[in-house]
C-alpha cells in the first residue's frame, strides 16, 4: 500500500488541503495568548487575620494555631507554610496539583468559619483568603505622588477609587496599596493630663465610642405619609470629636480637646513608601494564575485615563513598572531565533540539493509544518511563549528531515531517469515506513516526559507536546505535499547537461567526502574491536560525566525585574527604618542600569522593607540582572545597620514561603529550644560554605521588648486585676481602634493612644494610671515593675510546627546540585541531632525531587525506545543497533554543558531527550537499507551495512546539519530570554557533533557483530531443533 499515491495523482487537492493548514494556523495565531512561560497553576490559598496591637508570639498562639488546626483537616493539601507578625498573620496553603482550587477555596471558607468561635472576641475582622500563584511577581506598579495632597489623602484615592476598579479587570488577581494608610481621626493622648482629671484611659474610649453611632433609626409612618428617621449622630472629622464630654473632674466638665490632641490624620502612623525618591503610595498588581500577562496589563493601561480623571488632579498616578516591555523583548527574540533557524535550515537543503526546484520542497514543508502547528496550540489551549517557540525553533531541525529523505530519495529516481511522476510513486513508497518510523521513535522519546509528575512535569509538557505536534504535522505534510511537488516541480534532468561551476565545486567537494569516509569506513570494519571498545569508552564516559557534570534546576532567567528587601537591625524605630528605605532607593537609582526603584516599609514587620527595582532594557545596560545584583550588594555593604537583599524576578519559581533569597532550607524540631540552639549553629555552617551567598534566617528574636511584671497580690490589694491592666495598655500603646465612621465609598477609623512622644520610650510607664475599685487611678508603678527583654519579631510555622527557613543564592559559577551537597556535607560536620530535622522548600526541594528521579527517567526512556523499535523491526536484536547511537550523544552534550559552563538543568535534559531522536533517526536510516538489502537482493550483512552507510550518507549528513544549525541560534543567543533557551541549543549542538564523527562507524560495527550474535543464536537452535528430532526417530521407529 503506497499512502502518498491519493495525494500524489491529485495535486489541486494537495495544494488546497496544504493551504487550509496554513491559513487555520495564521487564524490560530492570531487568537493565541502570550506568556513568558507556559501556564502551570500551582492550586495556592493565602489566608489572612489581624489583630491589631498584638505581638507575634500572641498572634502565633491566640490565632494563627487555631486557624492552622481548622485549615489542616482540609483534603489534599502538601504544605501548609504560616508567617506571624506584628498584629497579622499570613498562612499559605497549597494543595495537590490535581486539586481544584475552587473547590479547596470552598473549603477553606468553611474551616474559617468554623474556626471563628475559638479566635479572640476582639478581631475586628474575620480572617480572608484569595488565591493565589507563588511564582507570580507583580505584572504592574503604579505610584500616587503628590506636593499638596497627604499621604491619607493618597491612600484613600488609591484605596477607594484605584483598587477598586482595578479589581473589577478580567485577570486581575490581586491589588496591593502599600506605603501608607487609610485617613483616620486620632485621638493622641497626653498621660499626664489624663492623670491630672482622675480619667482613666478606658473611660476615654468609652466616651469616644458613644458620641459616634450610625445605628438603624426606623421610620414614622401614617395613613398616608412615610418618615425615615435620621439624626447627625456620626461624628466624621476631628473637628466634631473636640468637645466630646468625658467626664466631670472637679465639678468642671472635661471635653476631649482637654486631654488628647484630636486630628485628622491616618490610621497607622508607622507606614511610608518611596517611588524614584519621593514620598509615595504604591499600588502593587497581580494577575489571576491563568490570565494573560499582556491583555492585563493592557486592560489596565486603557483605564489609566479614567483613573486620573477619578482622583484629585493634585495627584500624580504613574507607572513605575509592568511586565509587558521584558515579555514582549523576550518573545521577539525568540521570534528572532526560530527566523534565523529556518533559513539556515534551508541554507543547507539548498548547498546539498542544488537544486532550486528540489530545495524548494523542504523549504515548504518547514513553515507549513509549523504554522500548522499553531492551530492544534489554540485547539489545546496553549499560550505562545518562550518555551513553545523553543520548540518551534528545535523543530525546524527536525519537520525539514522528512521532507529530505523523501526528496532526496525521489531526486535519486529521477537521476536515473525514472519520471517524475513514477518516481514519486517509487520514492514515497520506498521511505515511507522509514519516515513512519524515525516518527515514531522521536516521539517515543518523549513518552516519558509527558508522564512526569509534579511542577516539571506540568511544566515541560507544553513544550513536548508542542515539538511532537510539530512533527507530526511533518510527517504528513512529507508523505504528502512534499511527493506531490517532487512530481509537479522536479524534472528528468538533460542528458549530457552541463552544470555550473557551483555545482561541479560542490559536487567534486561532497564526492572526496563520500570517498574520505568510504576508506574510513572500511578501516572501522576491518578493526572492530577497536570501533567496539570506542563504544564501551564512551558508554563508561557518559556514567562519569553525568556523575560530576553541575546540575540545576531551571536556568536563572533575566526579567528585567529585581525584587528583594532592606532588613534594619531588629529594635530599629520606624523613623529609621523609612530613612534607610529613602537612603537605599537614592543609592539604587544612582546605578547606571536601574531605569526605577520603589518601595515600602511599615505594617506587620516594622523592621523591614519591600523593594522592587526596574533595570534598564538588555540593550542598554549590556550586563545581565545577576550582575547588577553583585554591583548594587558591594555598593551598600558598607551601609551600616542594614542588610540587603536583591533578586532577580524569576518566571519559574516553586513554594509558598517568602524568602529573602532564592533557595530554602527549613529546620524544625520536636522541642522548641532545640531548635533555638541549632538554627544559629545550622546558619553559620551554612554561611561558611563558599558555594552560597546571603546566607539568612527568618529567625528575629532580638527585638527589644519592655516586660511587665504585675505583682498580683499588690494589684489585688487595689482592686486591680490583670485584664485592667491588659486594656489599659491596649488602650495607651495599640493604636486602637474606638470607633467607625462610615461614607459613601469607604469606612474610615477612630484610632486612639498615647501622643507619639509619649510612645518612644518605657518611662512612659510610670506615668499611667490604671482605674481600680470604685473608679480610682492607681498609679502603675505601684502594681508592676518592668524589664527590658529580647522578643520574637516574627513566628513561623511550617506543617503546624514551629520552624525556621534559611535562605540563600548561590556563588558565581556554582550550580544547585554542588551547593546542595555543600550543605549536607557542611550539616554532617557539626553533627544534627536526628530530633532536629531539615529539608530543602520550593525551588529547591523541586530540583532535589527531580534529581532522584532523573535516572529513572532516563532509563524510561530507553525501555520504550527499545519496545518501540522492537515492535516495529519484529526484532529483539536490530533496536540494540539503534540505540547504540545514543552514548555519543550523551558524551558530547555533557562535554558541551561542561565547556560552556552550563548546568545540567530541566531545560537540558529536554535537549537530551530530543538529541536521542535525533541520532536514532541516522541509525534507523542506515538499518533500513541494510535490512531491505540483505532480504530483498541476498546482500551479505557486511556489504549491505557497508553499501547503506554510503547511500544514506548525504541524507544523514544533511539533516544533522539541519538539525544543528537550528541549534545553534539557541546556544549563541545573546538577546531578551537568551539565558533560558542557550543549554538547549549547547546540548543539541554539542551532542549532535560527536555523535556524527562516531555514530557513522559504531553503528555498522554494532549491526555486524549483533547479526553475527543472531546468526549464531539461530544456528545453535536448528543444531538443538536437528539433535531433538534425530533421538525421537528411534523412538518413533519402536513404536511402528
Amino acid at each position: 500500500m503506497n499512502f502518498s499515491a491519493p495525494f500524489i495523482r491529485r495535486p489541486v487537492a494537495t495544494t488546497l488541503l496544504t493551504i487550509g493548514l496554513v491559513l487555520a494556523g495564521l487564524a490560530a495565531l492570531r487568537l493565541l495568548s502570550i506568556s513568558p512561560m507556559p501556564r502551570v497553576d500551582i492550586p495556592t490559598i493565602k489566608v489572612s487575620a489581624s489583630l491589631p496591637g498584638a505581638s507575634p508570639e500572641t498572634i502565633a498562639a491566640a490565632v494563627t494555631t487555631p486557624l492552622e488546626h481548622s485549615l489542616g483537616r482540609i483534603a489534599g493539601i502538601t504544605e501548609m507554610t504560616s508567617s506571624s507578625a506584628l498584629g497579622a498573620t499570613r498562612i499559605v496553603l497549597q494543595f495537590d496539583l490535581n486539586r481544584d482550587i475552587n473547590g479547596a477555596a470552598r473549603d477553606v471558607q468553611a474551616a474559617l468559619n468554623a474556626a471563628r468561635s475559638t479566635l479572640p472576641p476582639e478581631m475586628h475582622s474575620s480572617p480572608s483568603y484569595r488565591k493565589v500563584n507563588p511564582s507570580d511577581a507583580p505584572v504592574m506598579i503604579l505610584s500616587l505622588t503628590s506636593d499638596t495632597m497627604t499621604q491619607g489623602q493618597m491612600y484613600d484615592a488609591a484605596s477607594t477609587v484605584i483598587a477598586q476598579k482595578l479589581s473589577q479587570l478580567t485577570g486581575v488577581g490581586e491589588v496591593e496599596i502599600g506605603g501608607g494608610s487609610l485617613p483616620a481621626v486620632r485621638v493622641d493622648l497626653n498621660p499626664q493630663t489624663l492623670n491630672q482629671y482622675g480619667i482613666g484611659f478606658e473611660e476615654v474610649r468609652k466616651a469616644v465610642a458613644a458620641s459616634n453611632s450610625n445605628r438603624p433609626k426606623g421610620a414614622l409612618e401614617n395613613g398616608g405619609e412615610h418618615w425615615q428617621i435620621s439624626s447627625n449622630g456620626q461624628a466624621r472629622s476631628a473637628a466634631e470629636y473636640m468637645p466630646v464630654f468625658v467626664k466631670y473632674s472637679s465639678g468642671a466638665a472635661v471635653q476631649l480637646a482637654d486631654v488628647a490632641n484630636v486630628t485628622d490624620a491616618v490610621q497607622d502612623i508607622r507606614t511610608a513608601g518611596s517611588s524614584n525618591g519621593k514620598p509615595s503610595v504604591l499600588v502593587i498588581i497581580r494577575r489571576e494564575s491563568d490570565a494573560n500577562i499582556l491583555d492585563t496589563v493592557n486592560r489596565v493601561n486603557k483605564i489609566l485615563p479614567a483613573l486620573n480623571a477619578s482622583i484629585p488632579a493634585a495627584v500624580d498616578l504613574a507607572v513605575v513598572m509592568e511586565r509587558t516591555s521584558t515579555v514582549r523583548a523576550s518573545m521577539r527574540d525568540a521570534g528572532d531565533t526560530l527566523i534565523i533557524a529556518v533559513v539556515l535550515v534551508i541554507l543547507v537543503v539548498m548547498l546539498f540539493l542544488r537544486n532550486g526546484r528540489a530545495a524548494l520542497i523542504p523549504s515548504v514543508a518547514v513553515p507549513v509544518s509549523l504554522i500548522g502547528t499553531f492551530a492544534v496550540m489554540y485547539l489545546l489551549d496553549y499560550s505562545l511563549n518562550n518555551l513553545s517557540l523553543m520548540a518551534l525553533t528545535i523543530a525546524v531541525g527536525f519537520v525539514v528531515d522528512d521532507a529530505i529523505v523523501v526528496v532526496e530519495n525521489v531526486s535519486r529516481h529521477i537521476e536515473k531517469g525514472v519520471a517524475p511522476l513514477q518516481a514519486a510513486l517509487i520514492g514515497a513508497k520506498e521511505v515511507g515506513s522509514t519516515v513512519l518510523t524515525m516518527t515514531l521513535v522521536l516521539i517515543a522519546v518523549f513518552i516519558p516526559m509527558l508522564l512526569m509528575s509534579g511542577y516539571v512535569g506540568l511544566f515541560v509538557r507544553e513544550f513536548v507536546v508542542t515539538l511532537s505536534v510539530a512533527i507530526l504535522i511533518s510527517l504528513v505534510v512529507a508523505l504528502t505535499t512534499a511527493p506531490m511537488m517532487c512530481a509537479q516541480l522536479l524534472k528528468t534532468p538533460v542528458p549530457n547537461h552541463q552544470h555550473g561551476a557551483l555545482y561541479q565545486w560542490s559536487e567534486r567537494g561532497f564526492t572526496a567526502i563520500l570517498h574520505a569516509y568510504e576508506r574510513s569506513l572500511k578501516w572501522a570494519l576491518t578493526h572492530a574491536r577497536f570501533t567496539m571498545l570506542i563504544l564501551l569508552a564512551t558508554v563508561c564516559l557518559n556514567v562519569y560525566l553525568y556523575v560530576i557534570v553541575p546540575k540545576g534546576f531551571f536556568p536563572p532567567q533575566d526579567t528585567g525585574q529585581l525584587t528583594g528587601r532592606i532588613q534594619g537591625d531588629q529594635s530599629v524605630s520606624f523613623q529609621l527604618m523609612q530613612q534607610k528605605l529613602t537612603d537605599v532607593v537614592n543609592i539604587i537609582r544612582a546605578d547606571p542600569a536601574i531605569e526605577n526603584a520603589v518601595g515600602y516599609t511599615g505594617g506587620a514587620q516594622r523592621n523591614v522593607a519591600s523593594l522592587f527595582v526596574t533595570l534598564k532594557p538588555l540593550r542598554e545596560r549590556k550586563i545581565s540582572a545577576d550582575k547588577v545584583v553583585i554591583r548594587l550588594r558591594e555598593t551598600l555593604a558598607s551601609m551600616p545597620g542594614v542588610t540587603l537583599s536583591l533578586t532577580p524576578v524569576q518566571d519559574i519559581r516553586i513554594g509558598g514561603r517568602q524568602s529573602r533569597s532564592s533557595y530554602e532550607y527549613t529546620i524544625q524540631a520536636d522541642d522548641l529550644n532545640m531548635l533555638r540552639l541549632w538554627e544559629p549553629r545550622i546558619r553559620q555552617a551554612m554561611a561558611q560554605v563558599p558555594e552560597l551567598l546571603d546566607v539568612d534566617s527568618d529567625v528575629q528574636d532580638k527585638g527589644a521588648q519592655t516586660t511587665l511584671n504585675i505583682d498580683r497580690d499588690a494589684a489585688a490589694r487595689l482592686g486591680v486585676n490583670a485584664k485592667q491592666i491588659d486594656t489599659m495598655l491596649n488602650n495607651a500603646f495599640t493604636q486602637r481602634i474606638v470607633s467607625t465612621i462610615y461614607q459613601p465609598l469607604n469606612q474610615y477609623q477612630v484610632v486612639m493612644g498615647v501622643s507619639p512622644e509619649y510612645a518612644q520610650s518605657a518611662e512612659t510607664l510610670n506615668q499611667l494610671q490604671v482605674s481600680g475599685e470604685g473608679g480610682r487611678q492607681v498609679p502603675l508603678s505601684m502594681l508592676a515593675s518592668y524589664t527590658q527583654t529580647e522578643t520574637a519579631l516574627q513566628v513561623s510555622h511550617h506543617g503546624q510546627l514551629a520552624a525556621t527557613t534559611i535562605s540563600f543564592n548561590l556563588a558565581k559559577g556554582v550550580s544547585l546540585s554542588q551547593a546542595t551537597k555543600a550543605i549536607d556535607a557542611a550539616l554532617f560536620k557539626i553533627s544534627v541531632p536526628s530530633s532536629v530535622r531539615g529539608s530543602f522548600q520550593g525551588s529547591a526541594k523541586a530540583f532535589k525531587e527531580m534529581l532522584a528521579n532523573q535516572p529513572i527517567l532516563i532509563l524510561a526512556a530507553f525501555l520504550t525506545l527499545y519496545i518501540v523499535l522492537g515492535v516495529l523491526y519484529e526484532s529483539l536484536v536490530h533496536p540494540i543497533a539503534i540505540l547504540s547511537t545514543l552514548p555519543s550523544a550523551g558524551v558530547g552534550a555533557l562535554l558541551a554543558l561542561m565547556i560552556f559552563n552550563t548546568d545540567f538543568s530541566v531545560i537540558a535534559m529536554i535537549g537530551i531527550f530530543m538529541l536521542i531522536g535525533i541520532v536514532m533517526k541516522n541509525a534507523i536510516m542506515m538499518i533500513d537499507v541494510a535490512l531491505d538489502a540483505q532480504r530483498n537482493t541476498g546482500a551479505t550483512p557486511t556489504d549491505a551495512i557497508f553499501q547503506a552507510c554510503l547511500l544514506r550518507f548525504r541524507p544523514i549528513v544533511m539533516t544533522s546539519l539541519a538539525a544543528l544549525l537550528a541549534a545553534i541560534p539557541l546556544a549563541l543567543g545573546t538577546g531578551d530570554g537568551a539565558e533560558m533557551r542557550q543549554p538547549l541549543g549547547i546540548a543539541i549542538g554539542g551532542g549532535l557533533i560527536l555523535s556524527q564523527l562516531l555514530t557513522l562507524y559504531t553503528t555498522p560495527v554494532v549491526y555486524l557483530y549483533l547479526d553475527r550474535f543472531s546468526t549464531k543464536i539461530h544456528s545453535l537452535r536448528k543444531k538443538q531443533l536437528t539433535h531433538q528430532a534425530a533421538n525421537l526417530m528411534p523412538l518413533a521407529a519402536d513404536n511402528l
